[in-house]
């Protein structure tokens, strides 16, 4: 993804939760991903708590499902994850 991209999704992000998460933040919790991370669902689901609580904003059991399903499924393209992101914007 591009630079643009993700400030793009930031922008997305804060203006949909109302929240005002910064870049540093969100760069410092991707800095502990791994590809690995995105196959395991055990730390997949970690992450996910984790982006929940930094938006303060709950994740139900079912949309953490569904998050998972589809990261599983993206095979980490960066054009699937753009996707990705989008679904979880309607969420």
């Amino acid at each position: 993804m591009s630079k643009n991209i993700s400030r793009d999704a930031l922008k997305a992000i804060n203006k949909k939760t109302g929240k005002n998460i910064s870049e540093s933040a969100v760069k410092k919790l991707a800095s502990t991903v791994k590809p690995s991370t995105m196959q395991n669902e055990a730390q997949l689901r970690q992450l996910i708590k984790q982006v929940s609580a930094m938006a303060n904003v709950p994740v139900s059991e079912e949309t953490i499902k569904d998050i998972i399903s589809a990261v599983k499924k993206s095979g980490m393209n960066p054009e699937n994850m753009e996707a990705l992101m989008k679904m979880m914007m309607k969420k």
